[in-house]
Order: C-alpha cells, then sequence, then structure tokens
C-alpha cells in the first residue's frame, strides 16, 4: 500500500463515522442535478495539469480523460463549457494584479500570456467556449462567469478542475451561493496532496453540492434534452419577422 492509498484508508474509517454525525443533524442533504447544465473546468491549463511546475497536480492520468468525456458528452448537448485559468499581468512590476495572494503562494510564476496559464491542449476549449481568467480562488470571484451561466439560463454546474482545496472548492460554494446547483465530478478534481481531495469531496458533498461519480453524471448528460441558451432564443426572435 502506497502512502497515498494508506491516507485514503485512513479518512475512510473517518469520513465514515462522521458520515453519522452529519446525517444525524440534518446534512449531507442532496440539491440534485437541474436541466440546464454547464460544464465549469477550473485552472486545468498547464501550470497545474503538467509536471515540473511549482502548481503541478496530482492525478491528471484521471482526470484528463475525465474531463475529455465530460466535454465530449456536455458538447453533444450544446451546453455551455466553459474554463478558467489564473493569470497575472505585470508581475514584477508596479502595476501587478497579483495582490496580497502572493505572500502565500508563487502568483508570480502565472504571468498573463505565458505557456503555463494556457489551457491543457488535450482539453482544450472548442470555437466559441468561454476562457475566463480569474486573479482569486474562485471562477465567480471578479469574473462576468454568474451573468455569462445566467443569460444561458443555467440552472446546474457541472465542476471539474483544481486545486480541489481551493479554487475548485470556492467555486463550488460560490456556485450554490449564487443560485446554481453544484456537481462536482468525484474522477475530474485533483489536488497536489491526496488527502486534501478526500477531505474536500466529503465536506463539499455535506454542505455545499453533490460530489457524483463520473458515470453518473455522464448518464445525466446523455438524458438530458439538446440546450438552446437564452442568448441563442433572443437573438432567433430578434432576427423573426
Amino acid at each position: 500500500m502506497t502512502d497515498a492509498d494508506a491516507v485514503r484508508a485512513a479518512l475512510q474509517t473517518i469520513f465514515e463515522a462522521d458520515t453519522g454525525i452529519y446525517q444525524t443533524r440534518g446534512f449531507q442533504r442532496r440539491v440534485g442535478y437541474g436541466s440546464r447544465p454547464a460544464l465549469v473546468h477550473i485552472d486545468l491549463a498547464n501550470a497545474w495539469t503538467r509536471p515540473g511546475h511549482a502548481f503541478s497536480c496530482e492525478g491528471m492520468e484521471t482526470i484528463i480523460p475525465a474531463v475529455q468525456a465530460l466535454n465530449e458528452a456536455g458538447r453533444a448537448k450544446g451546453i455551455p463549457v466553459v474554463y478558467t485559468t489564473t493569470a497575472y499581468q505585470d508581475v514584477d512590476g508596479p502595476n501587478s494584479d497579483i495582490g496580497l495572494w502572493g505572500r502565500k503562494i508563487p502568483c508570480e510564476l502565472l504571468p498573463l500570456g505565458s505557456e503555463d496559464v494556457e489551457i491543457d491542449s488535450r482539453i482544450a476549449p472548442a470555437d466559441g467556449e468561454l476562457v475566463l481568467v480569474k486573479k482569486c480562488a474562485s471562477g465567480f470571484h471578479g469574473t462576468n462567469l454568474a451573468s455569462y451561466l445566467n443569460a444561458h439560463g443555467v440552472d446546474t454546474v457541472i465542476v471539474t478542475g483544481v486545486t480541489m482545496a481551493g479554487c475548485v472548492r470556492h467555486t463550488t460554494e460560490d456556485a450554490i451561493a449564487q443560485g446554481f446547483r453544484p456537481i462536482v465530478v468525484r474522477e475530474a478534481v485533483g489536488d497536489r496532496v491526496p488527502g486534501v481531495v478526500e477531505w474536500n469531496l466529503f465536506d463539499i458533498d455535506a454542505k455545499f453540492g453533490d460530489v457524483e461519480a463520473l458515470e453518473d453524471v455522464l448518464s445525466y448528460l446523455d438524458g438530458i434534452a439538446p440546450f438552446t441558451s437564452r442568448v441563442a432564443r433572443l437573438e432567433g426572435a430578434v432576427a423573426a419577422p
């Protein structure tokens, strides 16, 4: 058994006991799927998905194929697919937008326009798919993500990406706060520390969103009606004679 497996086994024992505590207190309810989802991929850029970078995360041999499968299923139904990356301008200059986060993590290694902050080519955005550049952990903070999803009539946010303890978690928390149903795909999220992934999946599932297996999410996407966004409907109405 590897150290990572040992950590997971120990956490599973703890979580089984904690589940009973949560359930008796009314936690771990299901937010459920809606009828109009979007895929939101958090920070699956080269700095996180490729080895050898300060931000590199583990588990890409599982995460990348899972995201590929989700993209294929989502695009077949025409649902919105959104990517985020985290990048900063003028990282060493007087107009840097890093802020105080740079006192905690090496944000200066993520310069805007660099290859490191480009989305991994294995899961590259298709033409017309939105790529948001964020400065903070949540995909919603300081971006137009909420307004974009609302404009397209989205009610469910299927979240993938990294890191589980930071950007994925905070995006999920903000999603439910903004009125979207968060669905976190178990096989499509990761971090730099295995135990961090397991703990945050457990805690999110208890309080902020539903953690679902890839197979179940793909089955859900297969069963939804083809997507027509509010934007497309409005454009059609304007074009009509």
